[in-house]
Parts: structure tokens; C-alpha cells; sequence
């Protein structure tokens, strides 16, 4: 697993849709960026979160964090684990009492939980190997042409359709 930071949430300018930016954490080299298209909502939410911005009445991801810890769950961790047939799926890792739990999510809420708890976000190595492109900001020497031509590649592979609702 690689630890993960949760960059930006940005307009991708191809595509005009929502993009949650994932870099390598420190320590690995080079850093790479796992872009994850996400719906406006989401996107939103997380953002939120990052921002720490306080909203009238409980969000919905600040409601299941409350609801978790009313039953004696704690979020430890979110894993971004895979990408099949174009959509990324995440894991919630909570604690409860002793024993570990693991919950199916998609990686925008994964996400905005994440940053409401301020919990470590991973994603597993051969997600990285597999759908990573070189951080233009972190690489040396980089040609920045080659890191644009990269990521235009794989935005070009991935349509934001193809990650349909349980996708974002």
C-alpha cells in the first residue's frame, strides 16, 4: 500500500468534469498522481471537508461519521483499491471494539470521509504501477510536454461516463 495525499479537487479543463487529484506520499520516487473523475456533488463534499467549512446542518458524509462513532465504529483508513472496467473502487477500514471492519465505498465518499476524519488514504501499489502518471511538480529533469502528453493519454482512455454513478 502507498499512502496517499489528497491534492486538489479540480475542473478537469478536457473533459469540464469534477477530478479528485491523489499524490504519492513522501519517500516515494517519483511522486506519481492518480487522477479520479468524481461527480459535482462529490466533489463539492470534499472540498467542504478540505476546507473545514461548517454547513447549517450535518452533510451527509458528516452524518455517517457521526453515526460511526454513536456505534462504537472508528474510520482508521481509506484504500483506494482498483480500477475494473473503468471504474475505481475504495474500502472504509473502521475499528470497532477489537475487531476490524471493511466496507465497500465508492472513492468519493472514501474520500470526503477521509478528510473530515483526517485519516490516512491509501491506494494499493499496482493501482499506482497501473494508473499513476508522473507528478509534473515533483519529477526532475521532466520534460513538462511529455507529463501533459501523459495525462491527455490517459484522460483521453477514460471517459467520465464509462465510471457511471457507483464510480464517483
Amino acid at each position: 500500500m502507498v499512502e496517499m495525499e489528497l491534492v486538489d479537487v479540480r475542473v478537469d479543463q478536457t473533459t469540464n468534469n469534477p477530478v479528485a487529484l491523489l499524490r504519492t506520499g513522501p519517500g516515494v520516487e517519483p511522486r506519481r498522481l492518480l487522477p479520479i473523475f468524481i461527480g459535482v456533488a462529490e466533489a463539492t463534499a470534499i472540498r467542504f471537508g478540505m476546507e473545514e467549512r461548517p454547513t447549517p446542518r450535518p452533510m451527509t458524509h458528516d452524518l455517517l461519521n457521526q453515526l460511526s462513532g454513536a456505534l462504537g465504529a472508528t474510520l482508521m483508513r481509506v484504500v483506494i483499491t482498483e480500477l475494473r472496467d473503468n471504474i475505481f473502487f475504495a474500502e472504509l477500514h473502521y475499528r470497532q471494539g477489537d475487531v476490524d471492519r471493511v466496507v465497500s465505498s465508492r472513492p468519493s465518499d472514501a474520500l470526503a470521509l477521509a478528510v473530515r476524519v483526517k485519516v490516512p488514504i491509501l491506494a494499493s501499489d499496482e493501482l499506482i504501477a497501473g494508473h499513476g502518471i508522473e507528478d509534473p511538480e515533483t519529477v526532475a529533469d521532466a520534460n513538462p510536454d511529455e507529463l501533459v502528453d501523459e495525462f491527455r493519454k490517459f484522460i483521453d482512455e477514460i471517459n467520465p461516463e464509462d465510471f457511471g454513478s457507483s464510480g464517483a
